[in-house]
């Protein structure tokens, strides 16, 4: 019995921090591939801080084979799934017994950490030889990378425009309100309600127009808009009737999508609401839990069922202060900022993959 569960066959597709994590729980008990476009890791709540500070993606950025000592990693995006393969990108088909979709959101991300380290460099050295920075989008990315450029940066002059009515539309309005004040307190500008067509610059000359006509003058500027899940790759496979109207796999409480026995699905992707970064690797842990156990041969009935709950979101707003918001409160200021800004989960997400936590002074 031991012989054929570690001949067993489990594809992951998507290595971001449900999917990565769910590879590593299984990957000695049976025989684990992970597909994904990229040849590493990168703690999601960690994007900011290397583009005022390169060095910082050393610890952030972690290669799959670094924390997966007995799998098998294709650096390929998938493109096709049937009911017994996965097809890649490069034409290369891998047969599973079971698959696990968590691909997450969209992203152009470098395929190589190399790549990936090279592009933070570029990105800080626009943002060190620029006096002016111009952020455009409101929502968690734009909002970090305002904070971390007033912080490390507070000779720059920084300005956010963001179409809607309040930053951080996916929190409630206290933190908005908090994230404004602290934002506002460090001297960026910010505009709300307003929009930038990036080709209404003439010759290069740095002055953008907003919606509300309104000229803007930068040296450089950010693009923080929302990402799309990545599903629209399914949309031509077997899978193509699993997804609701939004693009988001349709799950049973056990984690397996809908009327299928060896698929399961986590992570951003699944229609299940509490899907903050945070609570990937309980998605991880049932559905390892829960692949453990047919691996096994196991009853169905003792299938582990996730349990939704509320829990907290953080955005960082600088190397020392965050806005935290939990399901009774929302705070903000240097003791949120303590335990959520200053590494921003980088030793977590380290001791989670069984690596060194290298610890951020």
């Amino acid at each position: 019995m031991e012989g054929e569960q570690s001949h067993r066959r489990v594809v992951v597709v998507g290595g971001g921090l449900a999917g990565a994590l769910l590879a590593k729980h299984l990957q000695f008990d049976a025989d684990v591939l992970l597909i994904d476009s990229k040849e590493y890791f990168e703690v999601p709540w960690a994007r900011c801080r290397p583009m005022v500070d390169a060095s910082f993606a050393e610890r952030s950025l972690i290669q799959h084979t670094d924390y997966l000592s007995n799998a098998r990693v294709i650096s390929s995006p998938a493109i096709e799934v049937s009911q017994s393969e996965v097809l890649t990108a490069e034409g290369r088909a891998f047969g599973y017994d079971y698959l696990v979709i968590a691909t997450g959101h969209e992203d152009s991300r470098p395929r190589s950490r190399k790549e990936r380290l090279h592009q933070f460099e570029q990105e800080n050295e626009k943002i060190r030889t620029s006096s002016s920075v111009l952020i455009i989008g409101g929502g968690r990315t734009g909002v970090q990378l305002a904070g971390e450029i007033a912080v490390d940066y507070p000779e720059k002059k920084v300005t956010l425009v963001h179409e809607g009515s309040r930053l951080l539309q996916f929190l409630g309005p206290k933190a908005s309100e908090k994230a404004l004040k602290r934002l506002r307190s460090k001297l960026v500008e910010v505009l709300l309600d307003q929009s930038v067509n990036l080709n209404s610059t003439t010759n290069g000359d740095g002055v953008f127009t907003t919606s509300a006509g309104r000229s803007v003058s930068a040296d450089c500027h950010f693009v923080c808009g929302g990402r799309p899940l990545s599903s629209s790759w399914l949309k031509q496979t077997m899978l193509e009737d699993k997804l609701d109207r939004f693009g988001r796999l349709m799950v049973e409480g056990n984690l397996r999508v809908r009327g299928l026995k060896n698929v399961f699905a986590i992570g951003s992707i699944i229609d299940i609401t509490d899907k903050q970064g945070c609570l990937a690797y309980k998605h991880a842990a049932v559905a390892a839990k829960n692949i453990k156990l047919l691996l096994k041969g196991g009853k169905e009935e003792k299938l582990a069922l996730y349990k939704p709950s509320s829990s907290l979101a953080f955005v960082s707003l600088g190397r020392k202060v965050a806005v935290v918001q939990f399901s009774f409160t929302t705070v903000s200021g240097h003791i949120p900022g303590l335990f959520t800004s200053k590494d921003l989960f980088v030793k977590w997400n380290r001791k989670q993959m069984g690596l060194e936590a290298h610890i951020i002074s």
